[in-house]
């Protein structure tokens, strides 16, 4: 697979993670859970593909799921939680486990997809993963680092717009 093509398909695929982020680096993460969350988001983008590569479409054969019903789902989850906090009087914002878990796995859900289509070539086995995973960590970190630069700006208001943010974006999902 060409490595221009790779590259392409890993930064769409790394969108979301990065406009999700900008939503969530306003809650003021703390700098250990800005990494961690963004290692986590591109071990997902490492495995999904690879799970979708594995699995195909004998998943979709057996179990009707409808990715896009799951990302509004888990969105709409992340959105209404960061809402509610900015209502709590924190400095800074300790994340769960689950919270890692469930932003990862709704911001590349469309990983899982990918590798259903990724050839099974020498090169597309890993070499995609790898690639997809590095620029969703990248992205994922930048858009922390820059949705926190926004908080500063905006004060308390920004966790309510990213949280606005996050479920209008799951809408678009159900649209």
């Amino acid at each position: 697979m060409d490595f221009v093509l790779v590259v392409l398909m890993a930064v769409g695929l790394s969108m979301d993670a990065f406009s999700l982020s900008l939503a969530y680096g306003t809650l003021s993460i703390n700098k250990k859970d800005k990494f961690l969350l963004s290692l986590i988001t591109g071990t997902f983008h490492f495995f999904m593909p690879l799970l979708g590569m594995a699995t195909g479409n004998i998943i979709f054969n057996f179990i009707k799921i409808n990715s896009d019903i799951l990302v509004f789902i888990i969105l709409l989850f992340i959105g209404l939680e960061m809402i509610i906090s900015s209502f709590k009087e924190k400095e800074i914002k300790l994340m769960k486990f689950s919270e890692f878990f469930l932003f990862a796995l709704a911001v590349s859900i469309d990983s899982f997809s990918v590798g259903i289509t990724l050839t099974k070539s020498i090169a597309g086995v890993f070499f995609s993963p790898v690639i997809f995973s590095f620029v969703s960590f990248l992205f994922t970190y930048i858009g922390l680092f820059i949705g926190n630069k926004i908080a500063r700006l905006l004060g308390k208001i920004a966790p309510i717009i990213g949280g606005i943010i996050l479920i209008g974006v799951g809408i678009t999902y159900i649209f």
